[in-house]
């Protein structure tokens, strides 16, 4: 197996991701703070939504979902691959079969809420990623560093409070998975720190998706023509 651990950057190369994105209109940097939200959604899979896809949602907020989805999906099919591979132990298998439950919970609150306009999921090839504890757990501090700032970075967005209550619902368990990695990488002797800043700042989609450019995880079996991935198997950022 490579020693380099990926980024990132490998987990969309038949644009899957992009393509979710870039409908949703993701593709500058736009930051709107929100401190209060509206009660009283229903209650969907745990994630609160109180709307009709057929009752005026704008299709803006349709495909923020849609993306969320994708970037679900990607991380729930990680996890049920390393659960079932039978590399991790003690902490990392732990932290895998408890993040594992909570990504497909995820997955089907959204598809829930999205009814027919879901996308479907994409087929994944994690290149072996799930069968080494180091290297999941480095690319797994990855995943959850990256939805974090890709929920950060379209809240503001989202016109529909209900559907901005239910994406919210979302990013802090996201930010908890991100410290638990961290803590766990940290005791192997490792540096990355649980809460490493004061402040955490949101990425726009443009560089979530310059990140994605380069990706392989998701497979082409659709056909598409990706572009070349980058030579080797690029580090991870810390």
């Amino acid at each position: 197996m490579n020693d380099r651990n990926p980024t990132f950057a490998e987990l969309d190369r038949d644009g899957a991701i992009e393509e979710a994105a870039a409908k949703a209109g993701i593709n500058r940097s736009q930051f709107l703070r929100r401190s209060a939200f509206a009660g009283g959604g229903l209650i969907i899979g745990g994630l609160p939504v109180a709307f009709s896809l057929a009752q005026g949602t704008s299709k803006g907020d349709v495909d923020i979902l849609n993306y969320a989805l994708t970037l679900e999906y990607l991380e729930a099919a990680f996890y049920k691959e390393a659960n079932s591979g039978g590399a991790l132990s003690g902490k990392l298998a732990t932290f895998a079969e408890v993040v594992g439950a909570h990504e497909d919970a995820h997955v089907e609150a959204l598809k829930k809420a999205l009814g027919s306009a879901a996308v479907a999921e994409p087929k994944f090839d994690f290149k072996g990623t799930t069968g080494d504890s180091k290297t999941f757990a480095e690319t797994s501090m990855v995943l959850e560093d990256t939805g974090v700032r890709a929920y950060q970075g379209a809240a503001g967005l989202i016109k529909a409070t209900a559907i901005l209550e239910a994406a919210i619902s979302i990013h802090p368990v996201e930010a908890r998975h991100a410290s638990w990695i961290a803590h766990i990488i940290a005791d192997g002797g490792s540096s990355p720190s649980p809460a490493p800043e004061a402040f955490n700042p949101a990425a726009d989609m443009d560089t979530i998706l310059a990140e994605v450019t380069a990706t392989g995880f998701i497979s082409t079996e659709s056909g598409a023509t990706p572009s070349s991935p980058s030579s080797g198997t690029p580090s991870v950022a810390g």
